[in-house]
């Protein structure tokens, strides 16, 4: 059997913001036409690994390479083969969908001839041909998401470095930009994934890697990091009113655990949740046509320290033995 290409290699990269060490000698490979699930809390690095990468940020020490194209002596080679998209982007005012992506075509070097069928293509593959003629600043969050993908595809890059691409996604929202993510990654594309949520990005990626505070604490195939986690969801559910009867629709579904009402003095309950978004989100329409004012209802991430804790067996890629198993 051919070994996979590597496409993404990171060698104890390494950053310093002001005395204080946000990335911690990463040690990283990623395949061609994979997605890797890069998951960690806020301030982990996540952000600062993906800037290097992008050719943004200079790293402190340490190396990376894209193709094999080192990203800051060889950053001009790379600007054809990869694309960036930020947490969150700037959109222009009183400027069409179509002429937003024509806008960074042009910027991209995109003959004006080509650019049409581009922002044609894009536009479809990523479901958007409806809001064409929309202006950008208008759309809701989850539509500027997916002019955001279709703008990074416009040059037909080989390499996503997508930051938190799901965050504040509606469920369905969510659902669909799963599936294009996929769908990219079975075309060949190579795809670095950033979240906060672990179960965002559970059933569609090739590998997973867990960083907090700067160091790499595992990575390696999904199948196996993922062995040793807990795979179902924590979800709070905050009401206004109508507790009881959200607790009872809670107890009802068969992909809910039985609802911890230990702070139900806050209106606030907790349960394990084993289904998928469709499945969370018609369970939170049963809630609110029983009767239950919703206020809000959340995800609880994994914590991440025990996720790492408790994925025995898996080879960190910071060149030591994975985390150890709890007994």
């Amino acid at each position: 059997m051919n070994e996979k290409e590597i496409v993404i290699r990171c060698e104890g990269l390494t950053r310093d913001y002001q005395g204080a060490r946000a990335l911690d000698g990463l040690n990283l490979q990623i395949n061609a036409g994979e997605i890797f699930a890069y998951v960690g809390p806020y301030g982990a690095g996540k952000t600062t690994t993906v800037r290097i990468l992008a050719g943004l940020l200079k790293a402190t020490s340490g190396e990376a390479s894209i193709c094999g194209l080192d990203v800051t002596g060889q950053s001009h080679q790379l600007k054809s083969m990869i694309a960036y998209m930020p947490e969150s982007f700037g959109v222009y005012d009183h400027m069409r969908v179509w002429e937003y992506l024509d806008f960074f075509g042009a910027a991209c070097n995109i003959p004006r001839k080509k650019r049409g069928e581009r922002i044609d293509y894009v536009l479809t593959l990523t479901g958007s041909e409806p809001i064409r003629e929309s202006f950008v600043e208008t759309l809701c969050h989850d539509a500027k998401q997916q002019i955001g993908i279709a703008r990074t595809l416009l040059h037909d890059p080989k390499v996503l470095l997508l930051d938190e691409p799901l965050r504040g996604l509606a469920p369905a929202g969510r659902v669909q930009m799963r599936k294009l993510l996929r769908r990219l990654a079975d075309e060949g594309k190579t795809l670095l994934v950033s979240s906060h949520v672990l179960p965002e990005l559970v059933t569609i990626c090739d590998s997973v890697g867990i960083i907090e505070k700067g160091k790499l604490q595992v990575a390696g195939p999904a199948k196996e990091v993922l062995a040793g986690i807990r795979q179902d969801r924590l979800i709070e559910l905050k009401v206004l009113s109508g507790l009881q009867e959200a607790a009872a629709a809670i107890e009802r579904s068969d992909s809910a655990g039985e609802p911890d009402r230990s702070d139900a003095g806050a209106n606030l309950l907790r349960f394990s949740f084993t289904g998928d978004d469709q499945t969370l989100s018609a369970l939170l329409d049963e809630l609110i046509k029983g009767g239950a004012k919703v206020i809000t209802m959340r995800e609880v991430p994994v914590d991440l320290q025990e996720a790492c804790t408790t994925a025995g067996g898996v080879t960190s890629q910071q060149g030591g033995p994975g985390p150890r198993r709890r007994s």
